[in-house]
């Protein structure tokens, strides 16, 4: 273990941590780290192919579903690197700017497929409550402020939180619970007064994901209210039925991040492989299943899957 200048400083790198007592097993655990990331990369990237591509999926719910894939690939690449440096060649080096970076990148993306699934969300609850008026009110110019809503709403506030996060001094322990920089765990490390810091963060939190979270769960209770109303059993059964993708993803999404911020918050004495496994589980599973979720659930992206590999193989 290197060892650290105890003193009040501004750190010139961090070190990043694997899974904490398998240190010897890390190339054999690299192969499945190396599985899910290529199944994330693949899926996402052929659910954007398959969508840019294909003119009878050119509709609001597919665009949607488009900036999700793009959200998931850009939470995959973020890691992608770190991750695998640590695992074949033991590189947990990372340097302050560097790991500042990608936590930019990190948890824009993360709001950003937050505001997604409530663009989502927005979308079925026009789609079952008012389909007379879908078409109007989901035109191609309103999806397109929405998807620059979302990237603004995602990254503007980042910038305040990690320029607060550089004045900060750092005279402990430079190693993180994770294989790649996540804000609250690099702020522990903080030897200075971090209040300032946290208290931003927990509004960034509750304005992004916490707001989202909400409107999600309303949207759904006038969904259900009105799909209730419905006279016609198997009505009811198809409304429902184009729900079932969406509350998937939106539940692999919330429940890892939801873990994660109370292992952080009070899991303090929880062991460091407990932290490294969640930190996994929330980067990984939801790029991993939702391309897997919508490619089953949803009959149109399966038939234009199915017909792209068809004339390949022609």
């Amino acid at each position: 273990m290197p060892s650290f200048n105890q003193s009040i400083f501004h750190p010139a790198v961090f070190f990043l941590t694997g899974i904490p007592g398998f240190e010897t097993y890390h190339a054999w655990l690299s192969i499945p780290f190396c599985c899910l990331y290529a199944i994330a990369i693949s899926g996402n990237g052929m659910i954007l192919f398959v969508i840019l591509t294909e003119s009878s999926l050119h509709e609001p719910m597919y665009y949607f579903l488009c900036m999700l894939s793009f959200t998931d690939l850009g939470l995959c690449l973020s890691t992608l690197v770190t991750m695998l440096c640590i695992f074949w060649f033991n590189a947990r080096e990372i340097s302050f700017d560097a790991c500042i970076g990608q936590m930019f990148f990190i948890h824009g993306f993360t709001f950003m497929e937050s505001s997604v699934l409530l663009a989502m969300a927005f979308d079925r609850f026009i789609a079952i409550c008012n389909p007379l008026r879908y078409a109007t009110i989901l035109t191609s110019s309103r999806i397109i402020k929405v998807g620059f809503a979302i990237v603004i709403r995602g990254t503007m506030p980042l910038v305040s939180l990690l320029l607060l996060l550089k004045r900060l001094s750092f005279c402990r322990s430079h190693v993180l619970h994770h294989s790649y920089c996540f804000h609250p765990d690099v702020m522990k490390l903080s030897c200075t007064d971090t209040k300032i810091n946290s208290a931003f963060g927990l509004a960034i939190v509750i304005s992004t994901a916490g707001i989202d979270s909400v409107l999600i769960l309303l949207s759904y209770v006038l969904i259900i209210h009105s799909v209730l109303s419905i006279a016609s059993p198997e009505e009811r059964k198809k409304a429902f039925g184009t729900c079932v993708s969406h509350i998937s993803a939106v539940a692999i999404f919330y429940i890892p991040m939801i873990s994660l911020s109370l292992v952080h918050r009070f899991g303090k004495h929880a062991p460091p492989l407990v932290h490294t496994l969640i930190a996994n589980v929330y980067l990984l599973i939801p790029p991993v299943m939702n391309p897997v979720i919508y490619s089953v659930k949803t009959k149109q992206i399966r038939k234009a899957m199915l017909k792209i590999f068809s004339l390949k193989l022609i």
